[in-house]
């Protein structure tokens, strides 16, 4: 008897025992990537650059943006590290841009029309 209320002890353990280790794995999955560059994008032509205000002026779609050029700001041309003063008037830039109130803070501004869509 007390054979059997050992063992139904043990099947019973194990049986409480097998959803907790479940939910400990699940608790220890990974959080979901952040974006490297996390902001609004943008695409379009230089139409101003002031790089005593550090200041562009890109014609988008919408409407024209004024970025601000911070230190933080990550800058390339031909995958290369820039400045500002790289590039001038008619260039084709993209990139993204976080707001701070009223201004647009560039994050992140490099040559070209954006990244291309992969064909299906």
């Amino acid at each position: 008897m007390k054979k059997q209320i050992a063992l139904f002890s043990l099947v019973t353990a194990a049986l409480v025992a097998v959803p907790t280790i479940n939910f400990a794995q699940d608790a220890n999955t990974t959080p979901p990537a952040v974006k490297k560059h996390a902001g609004q994008t943008f695409a379009g032509k230089i139409t101003a650059v002031d790089t005593t205000a550090n200041t562009v002026t890109v014609a988008a779609a919408d409407a024209p943006l004024t970025l601000n050029i911070t230190s933080s700001t990550k800058i390339t041309k031909d995958k290369n590290p820039a400045t500002l003063a790289d590039f001038a008037v008619g260039d084709s830039v993209a990139g993204t841009y976080k707001k701070d109130g009223d201004k647009l803070n560039a994050i992140a501004l490099h040559n070209g029309k954006g990244k291309k869509k992969k064909a299906e």
